[in-house]
């Protein structure tokens, strides 16, 4: 098993590496089952698109079943993550630290029957000189179950159960089994998925989802700087990929980051830096003609010759695949079998169709009953050869491959039609399967691709006027309201892939300025600017969404921006709870950068206080001051921020909750309408080892002086942190006075300025006062005194 587990390979044997040596810690979170058959496979990935209920608490792969145990839940652990983001390399990190005693199978057979005992003998036949008994009594088992996305098990949770390892029955009944509990009931079990399958297993058998996010952008500069060895190359592709935001984003994906890392290496090695790719569709058009590079020297034995020919060469195999790849993207399948292959041209019979450059696309797996299945080795590689199918298909004015983008019979189309018709295509798409394909179409139709095409295309168009008409359309279409954000951000994705960068630059323009933009943002713009931000290393000072949009639904489009920026002003917004979740996500970030957070006039609800007060509990959270005046709060809703502001990791100097309806019952965590009873837990927060607070506004509530004796004592504590105190209109007479005056005196005080106007000291007690503010000259800190 240490064996099998100890190398990994980056596309074919030819590129094994020790997996400890290349392994680079994953992103892994705790997630949730809430529409995982929905979620975008890309920009999922995207910080600008979570609403996520779950903290970003990070969970090592090999504390899987120590999570769920934690919980003591006698369930799976299902673990979800787009493709290439890097499941099955986590479970042979697992496997391997397993075996070599760190920590304490893809192919299933479809159509026989099997016992639990006679499968596992096949995986593993040295099981069994055990004794049978003794294995299953004495021994604990974990099944790693990898790939349920691959699998074309019909999986039927309402089968018939089993609870004995010696009865036959088909590999999907073993399967449900051993999910629902009811074979090998102590047994720990792990299942990965792409999302979209992950919903074939019921919630109430799942005890712990997590979810493989990929890289953090620190992780990405680790992965790159552990691939290349030399440090200088690294660092010019490091800096090169932060230039491009599209390739920055993707390399989230870490077998993206091995492409990327690919082909930046080969041209650099060439000393061809003026020709580093720029957009996707030319970085996988460079990968293409490197395998070919590879097929060229290893497997045919030719001297080394232009790409142009190795397209020549390998056109008949690539069109093939190309077809396959268009023909599976329409039904959304990634897994394929011999009759697809067929149907395509490919004999799946011959060895010789898999070597090369093929093996670093494709691959052929085989089962123990020699089932073949196949697959592309990334998605994003079967959607890019899906758009060379569309757009060879073109130029050759094959219209019946093309008709699957029109309503209606054409004869004839122009290439700005066909783009067109492509992007209302992929805005159908719920699950915006086509989203990455029309990216690569839209690069297809540059001059700059098709000329790094020649060879595999067989002529070249002048798309001047259809790429300026496409452009145009894009633009029309982002300004529509009814299109989602994942579909706007694609959108400004294929205007980057097009070479226009007209939309970035304006909004980045309306960014680096401190004044209005001069009109308001479109709800596109308000998404896209908010993406910007997101993915750019800019922090702004200050961030005010009433400077580019005046529509409450384009606030909450503005939202995420609370990552990025040092003081965020978004009262009078109409935000509700849900965008809590937002800014609670933020405030939890390791990289958390906002000071000062003003909420105010946004009725929260409960639900939303509590996010709030969650991410003021985080360890990363940065907040001094937060307002939430006129929120419609209530007594009730403050037992959360109570409880966070006692908290360790809090560091928030100001809390603003003027205009609440709170009354006494809120003292614990609020200052208004308070009466004498309220100083009391006041002052023990005063008094607490951990007090932060430097500013506090009790004005106009009816404390009297029975209140300030009580507030007192706090001020003596040598706890307190207190700097600003404002007690104006709280009915203080001269034996309030005394008291201030006897706590100012008795401890040495950070108290700077202290507010008693509007109250009734009487002769005696502004001499009192007077008094105390002249020893604060030589004794303690006392600025002013009203």
């Amino acid at each position: 098993m240490k064996k099998k587990a100890e190398y990994i390979f980056e596309g074919n044997k030819e590129t094994e590496a020790q997996l400890k040596t290349v392994y680079t810690e994953l992103f892994i979170t705790e997630g949730d089952m809430k529409d995982v058959n929905k979620e975008h496979e890309i920009l999922k990935n995207d910080d600008a698109f979570k609403n996520k209920k779950t903290q970003d608490k990070p969970i090592k792969c090999n504390d899987i079943f120590t999570e769920l145990r934690k919980n003591n839940e006698e369930k799976i652990v299902l673990t979800k993550g787009v493709a290439g983001i890097g499941k099955t390399v986590s479970v042979h990190k697992f496997i391997l630290d397993w075996a070599e005693g760190e920590i304490n199978l893809n192919d299933l057979m479809t159509n026989e029957d099997f016992s639990l005992h006679e499968l596992l003998l096949k995986f593993y036949p040295e099981l069994e000189d055990l004794e049978k008994t003794k294995l299953y009594k004495e021994c604990k088992f974990a099944f790693i179950f990898d790939g349920l996305d691959e699998s074309r098990l019909p999986l039927n949770f309402k089968s018939r159960l089993l609870n004995t390892v010696e009865k036959k029955v088909s590999v999907d009944a073993l399967f449900t089994n051993l999910v629902k509990g009811k074979l090998l009931p102590s047994a720990l079990v792990w299942v990965t998925s792409r999302p979209a399958a992950a919903n074939q297993i019921p919630v109430q058998y799942v005890g712990l989802i997590t979810e493989v996010r990929g890289f953090t952008d620190q992780q990405k500069e680790q992965y790159f700087r552990k691939r290349i060895t030399d440090g200088t190359q690294a660092s010019r592709i490091i800096s090169h990929i932060k230039t491009s935001r599209s390739l920055y984003i993707m390399c989230h994906i870490p077998v993206f980051c091995w492409i990327t890392a690919t082909v930046l290496q080969d041209i650099l090695s060439e000393n061809n830096a003026e020709n580093i790719s720029t957009t996707l569709t030319e970085m996988y058009i460079h990968f293409l003609l490197i395998q070919m590079d590879m097929k060229n020297q290893k497997f045919d034995e030719q001297e080394e010759t232009e790409r142009t020919e190795h397209l020549q060469l390998n056109r008949e195999m690539i069109l093939k695949l190309a077809k396959l790849a268009f023909e599976q993207l329409k039904k959304e399948n990634i897994v394929f079998n011999k009759e697809d292959l067929k149907a395509c041209g490919i004999d799946a019979s011959k060895d010789t169709e898999f070597t090369g450059m093929i093996a670093e696309i494709f691959k052929r797996e085989v089962g123990l009953y020699k089932t073949k299945v196949f697959c592309f080795v990334y998605l994003s590689v079967q959607e890019f050869l899906a758009a060379v199918h569309v757009f060879i298909c073109y130029l050759n004015k094959n219209m019946q491959e093309l008709q699957f983008f029109f309503d209606e019979p054409k004869q004839i189309v122009t290439l700005q039609e066909l783009l067109q018709k492509a992007v209302d295509k992929a805005m159908e798409s719920q699950r915006g399967h086509l989203d990455l394909f029309l990216r690569f179409l839209m690069g297809f139709s540059l001059e700059s691709s098709q000329n790094l095409l020649k060879g595999l295309i067989t002529h070249t168009e002048d798309t001047t006027e259809s790429i300026r008409q496409t452009t145009e359309y894009i633009k029309q279409e982002q300004n529509k309201n009814d299109i989602s954000d994942e579909t706007s951000v694609n959108l400004f994705y294929c205007l980057l892939e097009l070479k226009d960068h007209s939309l970035y630059e304006e909004i980045q323009s309306y960014l680096s300025s401190d004044e209005h933009p001069g009109r308001k943002l479109s709800s596109l713009m308000c998404t896209v600017l908010t993406y910007i931000l997101l993915i750019s290393e800019k922090v702004l000072d200050e961030f005010n969404p009433k400077r580019f949009t005046s529509k409450q639904a384009d606030y909450k489009r503005l939202v995420p921006a609370v990552r990025c920026c040092r003081k965020a002003l978004f009262d009078g917004c109409g935000l509700d709870k849900t965008c809590c979740e937002t800014v609670s996500s933020a405030l939890h970030s390791s990289n958390s950068h906002l000071t000062e957070l003003d909420l105010s006039s946004n009725h929260l609800q409960d639900s939303g206080v509590k996010l709030l007060s969650d991410g003021l509990k985080s360890s990363h959270c940065r907040l001094n001051i937060l307002r939430l005046c006129g929120c419609n709060l209530r007594a009730k809703y403050c037992e959360s921020l109570s409880s966070a502001l006692q908290s360790s990791n809090s560091v928030l100097r100001e809390l603003d909750l003027s205009n609440n309806d709170l009354q006494d019952p809120g003292v614990t965590f609020s200052i208004c309408n308070l009466t004498t009873q309220s100083c009391g837990i006041l002052s023990s927060v005063l008094q607490s080892s951990n007090s932060v607070l430097r500013e506090l506004d009790l004005s106009n509530n009816d404390l009297q002086d029975s209140g300030v004796k009580v507030l007192s004592e706090g001020l003596k504590s040598p706890n307190c942190q207190l700097e600003i105190l404002r007690l104006s209109g709280c009915m203080v007479t001269e034996e309030g006075c005394h008291y201030v005056s006897l706590a100012l005196t008795s401890n040495p005080s950070h108290l700077r300025e202290l507010d008693l106007s509007y109250n009734h000291p009487g002769d005696s007690g502004d001499k009192l006062l007077s008094y105390t503010l002249t020893l604060s000259m030589t004794s303690y800190v006392l600025e002013s005194l009203l």
